[in-house]
């Protein structure tokens, strides 16, 4: 997995702590969520704006902006739930730098206008970078010819396999779901194989889970 700690302008710099009650206010989120915010979660910060006057590159309909937010954790793990309610009330592409003690990971969904209404945010798989210490070197930005580009670039610095010859950012996201709930089902299938006591049966897991087998080496390759 390539670098995905990026060293942003200055100009970018917006530096405002976001308080949970606002995120709340967009959001709607249940009590039992709001639990998880208070427990997981010390500070939010809007670190950087990525947008056409702070980086020079022209907006695109799916990217007018990026944001990176900084968030400070109070355990090592953060559910996937916040960050979606998060993403629900800020309706443009962020990137998530989260801290715990002396480590850093990069975490983000693929995040696009719905293709039947414009006005509303689809929100795809999340991915993430392993953690790594807070002072690891940073990197330049990926270069690009507008937000979208630079978006797609940095999106697919944290995605576990690359993209194949010419594609797209939205087909790669699919199938990288699709590779996910296959591990899924060969996890179930292996589970299932082990208890199993029938010879008969144990012959017909085995044969699924074969082709459950071939058909992610199809999607991996």
């Amino acid at each position: 997995m390539s670098h995905a700690l990026f060293h942003y302008p200055k100009q970018a710099a917006f530096e405002r702590v976001l308080p949970k009650n606002k995120i709340y206010e967009h959001a709607k989120p249940s009590s039992a969520l709001r639990e998880q915010f208070i427990r997981q979660i010390d500070k939010i910060v809007w670190q950087y704006k990525l947008s056409p006057e702070t980086v020079n590159l022209p907006a695109r309909p799916a990217v007018p902006e990026i944001q990176i937010f900084s968030i400070a954790l109070k355990m090592p793990e953060l559910s996937e739930d916040v960050l979606r309610c998060i993403d629900q009330a800020i309706p443009l592409p962020i990137f998530y730098q989260l801290t715990f003690e002396d480590r850093i990971k990069v975490k983000a969904a693929y995040k696009r206008p719905s293709d039947a209404d414009a006005s509303k945010w689809v929100i795809d798989g999340y991915f993430e970078t392993d953690w790594q210490l807070s002072d690891t070197e940073r990197v330049e930005l990926p270069v690009a010819l507008d937000l979208a580009g630079l978006y797609e670039q940095m999106l697919r610095r944290i995605m576990p396999l690359p993209p194949r010859a010419g594609e797209t950012l939205k087909a790669q996201v699919e199938r990288l779901g699709q590779i996910h709930s296959k591990q899924n089902e060969c996890r179930k299938m292996e589970a299932r194989l082990h208890k199993e006591q029938q010879f008969n049966r144990k012959v017909e897991l085995n044969a699924q889970l074969r082709n459950l087998k071939k058909q992610l080496e199809t999607l991996t390759s």
